[in-house]
């Protein structure tokens, strides 16, 4: 079973002033079948994490490391980290004009699987996980996320999770810019494939809607560049209730 443990990580973003430290000793654990939720106020460093794990040249880490079945995924680029198990969802999807998302996620599966997938299997297996997102079939002929509402990319990058079936899955406000129907859809497909208990789940957002359609199984505030506290799904309401406000000014204060 898979196991992501990232420890005591510092990174820094790199700018043309000079660079910032945002992350400031990050420990947490991961396991597959467990869905973790971050959560906290913006610029705490939540979307840093996803991207520092991913390996964005944005982001340099400073010390620490991150295990991905004891393997430090820190020593890989970003290719290799995505055949090793790790997917991030964004929250701002890339468009690729030019490439079609047929022979994008075509391209990307073989990458990950490490030889083609058959063509007919291949055919029969991209319309069935675009049925269950209600993605319109003509979308696989269209450029990657071009022209496409905010919805819809993020049931392409649900798509793509689907598809790739990573060990590991960071999903970086997935919910957000999500009307009702799309939040429903996309959460329905982040829950169908964790419903195996081989994938974990690191879910970064601000609100608790999404939440009330993924159920996690540990919350954790997220303030100052690091864990503060950490909980179970009665965190997240009183989050809810509360906000932010206690964790306001108190980077230091140590994870329980």
């Amino acid at each position: 079973m898979a196991t992501l443990e990232i420890k005591d990580l510092h990174a820094e973003v790199i700018t043309n002033e000079g660079n910032k430290e945002i992350l400031k000793g990050v420990n947490l654990t991961v396991k597959a079948g467990e869905t973790h939720a971050i959560m906290g106020p913006n610029g705490s460093g939540k979307s840093t994490l996803a991207y520092a794990i991913a390996g964005h040249p944005k982001y340099a880490i400073t010390s620490g490391s991150v295990l991905l079945d004891g393997e430090d995924v820190l020593e890989l680029s970003v290719d290799e980290r995505a055949r090793a198990g790790l997917f991030l969802a964004m929250q701002y999807p890339v468009e690729v004009p030019g490439v079609s998302m047929s022979n994008f996620l075509r391209t990307a599966a073989t990458a990950v699987r490490g030889e083609a997938p058959a063509v007919r299997h291949w055919v029969k297996e991209v319309k069935a996980a675009m049925t269950d997102l209600d993605i319109d079939p003509t979308f696989a002929e269209r450029s990657v996320n071009e022209g496409f509402s905010g919805g819809e990319k993020k049931r392409h990058e649900i798509l793509q999770l689907a598809l790739l079936k990573p060990k590991i899955a960071v999903l970086d406000e997935t919910d957000s810019g999500l009307d009702v129907d799309a939040l429903r859809v996309v959460s329905e497909g982040v829950n169908r494939y964790k419903a195996d208990g081989e994938v974990g789940v690191l879910l970064i957002t601000h609100y608790t809607r999404i939440l009330k359609h993924i159920a996690p199984d540990f919350v954790h505030v997220f303030a100052g560049g690091r864990i503060v506290e950490s909980g179970g799904a009665e965190l997240a309401e009183r989050l809810e209730n509360e906000g932010y406000v206690r964790y306001a000014g108190k980077p230091e204060a140590a994870a329980v």
